[in-house]
């Protein structure tokens, strides 16, 4: 094969992943989402949950309107807080509760003692794999800074990294569970917390 028809496509075959690959949050608004909109916002580029100044009674969820199969999600994301359980997440392959603000499903958790950790919410109620300490403490960056999730979903298959750095890598075992849902970040209750996103992305994985 000749040096121009390998440029070619090579061309092409960039213009494919970037066309798969789209953004969730334009940065000025919440039109890719619904939620609670006295609880999250949009500000100064980022999507914002929680003051940090008042304590939420449950949790709240900001969900996407669309749902997801396969894919790489990738975003950044900034925990802050003062007093109780400050916490967040990451939801994916997960559903609203019929008139509650909790979601069902798996989530990438965010917190003291939680990074990292992949978290059945609502529907096991349990940590379903979790980093070792000696991970988090050469990759996660401390509270008020800024760190990177990337969630991968193939299949049964699911990979979570931190800063870039591998810290679940499971198998789900119940087929019974589901491959598709909707993604939601979380404002955990019982805390005076404030969570910042920015920079999230989708790309979908093609079956095979």
């Amino acid at each position: 094969m000749n040096t121009r028809r390998l440029a070619f496509l090579s061309v092409l075959a960039s213009i494919s992943i970037v066309a798969d690959s789209r953004p969730l949050f334009d940065g000025k608004t919440l039109d890719q989402w619904e939620g609670n909109t006295n609880v999250w916002h949009v500000e100064e580029g980022l999507l914002v949950g929680g003051d940090g100044k008042t304590a939420l009674k449950n949790n709240e969820f900001l969900a996407s309107r669309s749902e997801f199969g396969d894919f790489d999600l990738r975003l950044k994301f900034r925990l802050e807080g003062t007093e109780g359980f400050v916490n967040s997440g990451v939801q994916f392959r997960s559903q609203r509760v019929p008139h509650d603000p909790e979601m069902v499903g798996y989530q990438a958790d965010i917190g003291d003692g939680w990074y990292g950790c992949l978290y059945d919410e609502s529907r096991r109620n349990t940590v379903l794999a979790r980093p070792g300490d000696d991970i988090l403490k050469a990759t996660l960056h401390p509270l008020g800074q800024w760190n990177d999730y990337e969630v991968r979903c193939e299949g049964r298959h699911i990979v979570i990294r931190l800063n870039g750095q591998v810290t679940v890598d499971y198998v789900e075992a119940d087929t019974k569970i589901p491959t598709a849902g909707h993604l939601g970040l979380q404002v955990h209750g019982g805390g005076k917390t404030r969570v910042s996103f920015k920079d999230i992305e989708i790309e979908s994985i093609p079956a095979k």
